[in-house]
């Protein structure tokens, strides 16, 4: 009976932890579902946290006022663009299309010689292209009979539009919260890493904010700007359907040497149009403006004490877009910050400890011959 005793502690203990785990895992698989647009509120409640602020000192610290407020002014600032961008991309890509299928029937489609003296595909390219020149028809009923062949394609794409929109409705009502109770939130976490870490954790926190920000707004911001810069060469060189090309160039602009893919395409596709002097200006704009604007923004984003890698960077961003999707762009990229920010502070602690506390030598032996 006194063995008993003497282990219930341990006993109860194990339980309990057992217990909380065993939750945990329970919580996981209810939440599972909800966890990109929760990633998704939580960055742009980041993004936007300073602008929250003055909109709540305005409104005379009213959480729920200010909320909505701010809540009312991204879906004005980021829905009306995007609405106004998907009808325009719905607009240039019917223009595409019939652009597209005008070339094909004129039966005058071709591509520079040195694409079709390629080894290994060359040939095959040429194949193509004669057969298509030669006979339109029998490449658009081909096509034709994919497309009838891979219908159910269409409802996985529908799907998962439709799937985008609830999440997309699950994020804004998330966005709500945070912005409404994100300090208390973010109160009751620092309490609870300082129970489990220390004091010391409020400083891990502020790195890591510094951190967080830095990459976030280092991979947006360049992003847009470098989308900007080469959208206003595609509108001079006069590619058609400019802002659907400056969309998918934002999109390459997320991802680690993605830009120079982009307006390469588009220089080439000049090229091949017999539009030289617009090609070589897209090629050299590209080259000394929208690649080096990266140079010029993440040094003004992010300072030399957060400066990161960028070999982590492309890690984190391509590792991130194939673990999470879309959202990993900035979550793969944040997570690998982090660890390399906790890294820092626990060598920097490191070298503060050394400091503080430096090893005792041990007392030189006095020479006898000298004291006496």
């Amino acid at each position: 009976m006194t063995s008993v005793h003497q282990y219930a502690p341990t006993i109860q203990r194990v339980l309990l932890f057992g217990l909380f785990f065993f939750l945990l895992f329970l919580s996981f698989s209810v939440l599972k579902y909800f966890i990109v647009p929760v990633l998704w509120a939580a960055i742009i409640a980041y993004m936007t946290w300073p602008l929250y602020r003055r909109i709540k000192a305005f409104c005379n610290e009213k959480s729920t006022l200010s909320a909505t407020v701010m809540i009312l002014l991204v879906v004005l600032v980021v829905g009306i663009p995007v609405l106004f961008a998907l009808f325009m991309l719905q607009h240039e890509g019917r223009n595409l299309y019939y652009e597209l299928q005008k070339q094909v029937f004129s039966g005058h489609v071709k591509v520079p010689d040195f694409i079709t003296n390629l080894p290994f595909v060359g040939s095959e390219i040429a194949r193509t292209l004669r057969e298509l020149n030669h006979d339109p028809n029998s490449i658009i009923q081909s096509v034709s009979l994919w497309i009838q062949g891979h219908l159910n394609y269409g409802k996985v794409v529908f799907n998962e539009v439709t799937r985008n929109l609830i999440k997309l409705c699950f994020a804004v009502l998330t966005l709500f919260f945070f912005y409404r109770d994100g300090q208390s939130i973010l109160n009751q976490v620092s309490r609870a890493l300082e129970m489990v870490i220390g004091p010391r954790v409020h400083h891990y926190l502020d790195t890591i904010s510094e951190t967080t920000r830095a990459v976030v707004y280092g991979v947006g911001l360049t992003a847009i700007a470098q989308a900007l810069l080469a959208g206003l060469s595609y509108f001079v060189a006069g590619v058609p359907n400019p802002m659907l090309l400056t969309l998918v160039t934002f999109v390459f602009a997320l991802i680690p040497f993605g830009p120079p893919v982009a307006y390469g395409a588009i220089s080439l596709w000049l090229f091949s149009q017999g539009q030289t002097i617009e090609s070589i200006g897209v090629l050299a704009w590209g080259i000394c403006v929208v690649s080096t604007a990266d140079n010029v923004i993440r040094p003004l984003v992010i300072s030399g004490a957060t400066q990161i890698p960028f070999i982590l960077i492309m890690f984190g961003v391509l590792g991130g877009l194939a673990s999470f999707g879309m959202v990993g762009l900035f979550i793969g990229p944040v997570i690998l910050a982090v660890l390399l920010a906790i890294w820092r502070e626990w060598l920097h602690e490191a070298q503060e400890s050394d400091a503080a506390f430096p090893q005792l030598k041990a007392p030189e032996p006095v020479d006898s011959s000298v004291s006496k």
